[in-house]
Parts: C-alpha cells; sequence; structure tokens
C-alpha cells in the first residue's frame, strides 16, 4: 500500500473537520491529522464515530496527535504526570473509535533551571508515563508514536536526538507493532540532527513522518515544497504537512493557494 500523504488540522485554520477534509483531497492529499487542541479547542467538533464517518466519505486516513500543550507526561508532579496520561489514553479511545492510524505522542519535558534531581526524576516519569500509555495503545490496538522534539533554550526535552529517543524507546517494554516514531523532519533539521540518522537508527519502526521546513534557528514550520525525496526515503505510512496557515498545504504540494470554502450542506 502507497503512504498516505495529508496535512495537520491546526485550531488557528478556524475551519471545520469538514471543510478541511473537503479542503485536503481538493489540493490532491488523502491523510489527516487531529491534533488534540484543535479538538479542545473549535466549538464545532465531531465526535469520534463523525470522524470515522467523514473519513470514510472523504475517503483519507487518520492520525490523532496527543495533548502537547498545557500537559507534561513528563512531569515532575504526580498530580500532572497522572492526569497527562489519561488524557492520551483518551486520546488513544478516539483514535480506536476513529478508525485511526496512530496517535503521536511528545515524550515529555522539564525546566532546565530546576535542581538535578528535579529533572532526574522528570526523565523517570516520562518512562513510566509512556510504558502506561504504549501499555493503553495495545489494548486499543491503535499504535502510539513518539515523536523527536525540537531543543528548547529553557527546557529539557528528552527526545531530541536519536540516542535519546531510543533510550526512551528501549526503557519499554512493549511490541514494537505498539510504540512506534514520529520523525518530525523539522524537528531533525533545526536541532542540526540529518533525519536519514533518524531512519538509520529506526527504520521501520517510523510509522508517521511530520514535513515542515525552516532556517535552522527556530522551529517555523514553513512550508515543505521539496518533500517528494522524503516521502521515497522515510518507510512511514503517513506523512503530514504541519502548517501555521492553511494556505501553506497548498503551497507544500505546488497548486494555487485556496482556503477551504465553508459547508453550505447539500451533495458534494
Amino acid at each position: 500500500m502507497s503512504p498516505r500523504l495529508g496535512a495537520a488540522m491546526d485550531v488557528r485554520f478556524g475551519v471545520t473537520v469538514e471543510e478541511f477534509m473537503r479542503y485536503v483531497t481538493d489540493v490532491g492529499l488523502d491523510h489527516v491529522e487531529f491534533k488534540r487542541e484543535y479538538l479542545a479547542g473549535h466549538p464545532n467538533t465531531p465526535d469520534p464515530d463523525a470522524v470515522r464517518e467523514l473519513a470514510e466519505r472523504f475517503d483519507v486516513s487518520v492520525t490523532y496527535h496527543a495533548p502537547f500543550r498545557d500537559w507534561n507526561v513528563g512531569s515532575y508532579d504526580e498530580t500532572v504526570r497522572r492526569d497527562s496520561v489519561e488524557r492520551v489514553k483518551r486520546t488513544l479511545d478516539d483514535a480506536a473509535t476513529a478508525g485511526a492510524e496512530a496517535v503521536v505522542v511528545h515524550g515529555g519535558s522539564v525546566p532546565e533551571r530546576y535542581p538535578e534531581w528535579v529533572r532526574e526524576r522528570a526523565r523517570e516519569n516520562a518512562v513510566v508515563s509512556l510504558a502506561e500509555c504504549a501499555e493503553y495503545a495495545q489494548l486499543v490496538d491503535v499504535p502510539l508514536c513518539l515523536e523527536n522534539q525540537p531543543l528548547d533554550t529553557e527546557k529539557r526535552r528528552h527526545t531530541t536526538t536519536p540516542t535519546a529517543l531510543a533510550e526512551m524507546l528501549d526503557a519499554v517494554d512493549v511490541p514494537e507493532k505498539y510504540l512506534g516514531v514520529t520523525l518530525d523532519v523539522g524537528h531533525a533539521k533545526v536541532n542540526g540532527e540529518d533525519w536519514r540518522t533518524f531512519v538509520d537508527r529506526f527504520g521501520d519502526r517510523i510509522r508517521v513522518c511530520h514535513l515542515h521546513d525552516n532556517d535552522g534557528t527556530a522551529d517555523q514550520h514553513g512550508p515543505l515544497s521539496e518533500y517528494r525525496s522524503l516521502v521515497e526515503a522515510i518507510p512511514a505510512e503517513c506523512f503530514v504537512f504541519e502548517m501555521k496557515a492553511v494556505a501553506d498545504v497548498a503551497t507544500c504540494v505546488g497548486v494555487e493557494a485556496t482556503s477551504p470554502q465553508p459547508d453550505v450542506g447539500g451533495d458534494d
């Protein structure tokens, strides 16, 4: 089966799921990734059953992105950690109902200014959280895919390098089928890492690939038009443009930038 190529839906786009699915297919794509923050923030968010029906109607595949703002699976605070794990599990539940291919998850972080013993506890908690979430992923039969994170001057993130990502994965004893990798090529670039190193290290364990570009100074999430060689070289099942503006999705695939049209009912 050929890999799916699509785009992530962002709360900043200000469109409905149906409008975005129509837009994605109009520009020639066949996949949508739902960021949990969008689903929490938009007033007209469909439930997972409706997402599944829309995906079948538009013939697109779906992935979900677990929360990555206002939460932290790697928190040193046990209450925050447990709440964050529950939010990942609820995302996995919704993904299973919607027939999603995978759920993307970040590995957590801790402020660099905190003492070393706090930072160590935070990393240990991140491993515990990832194990709980991966075991639940196995239960609901939806793969969880740990993403390489961008560096942050104020926070220590646990999966910024291939080695750090591998150490987190190796610390969790679940089948690789249920704990895969999301390769974010933009994060790799801004960190000074070659995306090929991730491919060499993780191979077919890479299930999802996030596509965006930057100038190497910040995680800018700019359009990426030179993506075809990446799709050919990276053994992912789903490739996702992560843009800050909806028109940038069209720019990536080289078609005239358009805006999603409001749904006015009637036949397609």
